[in-house]
C-alpha cells in the first residue's frame, strides 16, 4: 500500500470517528435535556441554603411562601452572570414592592472568590452559596447563568438557559408578581 493511500485512509478513518462522536455527543445531549428534573409548570423542589455573609438561611418553600421568586444560578468566572447582575439590582427594590424576590445562587468554590466580587458591589437582593453543588444538582443547571421564574404557588414560570438582558428581566418578574392574574 502506498503511502498517499495510507494517509488517505487515516484521514478517512479519523474523520469517521470524529463524526460518530459528535453524533454521540449530541444524543446524549438531548437525551440528558429530555430527563430535567425541573420542567416549567411543576412546583420547584425545595431547599436551604445560608446567605452570604450573614446568618440567614433561606428555605424555599417556608421563607418565599406566596411571593415570585427569580432564582439565579451564577458564578464569578462567568462574564454574561456578572454582566446581568447589575439589571438584577436595579430591578429589586421596584419588584420586592411588588411581592418578587430575588435570589441569587453562587456556584463557585469559596466564599472568598465571591466575597472578593462582591467587594466591588453593593448588590441589595439576597445571595446564597451552594457550597457543594446539590441546589444545582436539584434543578438540573448544566449552563450558567441559568434562572429559575416561580410564580407565587410555586410552580417554575419560566426557565432561562444564558444571560437576560434589562428589558427580558423586566418581562419574566413582571410575570411572577403575585397580583397578576397570570400567577
Amino acid at each position: 500500500m502506498s503511502n498517499k493511500k495510507k494517509n488517505r485512509l487515516i484521514f478517512r478513518t479519523v474523520v469517521l470517528f470524529v463524526m460518530l462522536g459528535a453524533i454521540v455527543f449530541a444524543l446524549v445531549t438531548n437525551l440528558m435535556k429530555d430527563q430535567e428534573k425541573v420542567k416549567e409548570g411543576e412546583i420547584a423542589p425545595n431547599f436551604s441554603l445560608q446567605e452570604l455573609n450573614g446568618d440567614k438561611t433561606y428555605v424555599l418553600h417556608d421563607e418565599f411562601k406566596d411571593k415570585g421568586i427569580m432564582l439565579n444560578f451564577w458564578a464569578t468566572y462567568c462574564e454574561p452572570c456578572k454582566d446581568e447582575m447589575p439589571h438584577m439590582d436595579e430591578l429589586y427594590p421596584k419588584y420586592k414592592e411588588k411581592g418578587v424576590e430575588i435570589i441569587a445562587v453562587s456556584l463557585d468554590s469559596s466564599e472568598l472568590i465571591i466575597n472578593n466580587f462582591l467587594d466591588d458591589y453593593d448588590f441589595s437582593f439576597p445571595i446564597v452559596h451552594d457550597k457543594r453543588g446539590e441546589v444545582m444538582e436539584l434543578y438540573d443547571v448544566f449552563e450558567i447563568p441559568s434562572t429559575f421564574f416561580i410564580n407565587k404557588n410555586g410552580e417554575v414560570e419560566r426557565i432561562i438557559s444564558g444571560p437576560l438582558t434589562l428589558e427580558n428581566l423586566d418581562n419574566y418578574l413582571e410575570e411572577i408578581v403575585p397580583d397578576n392574574e397570570n400567577s
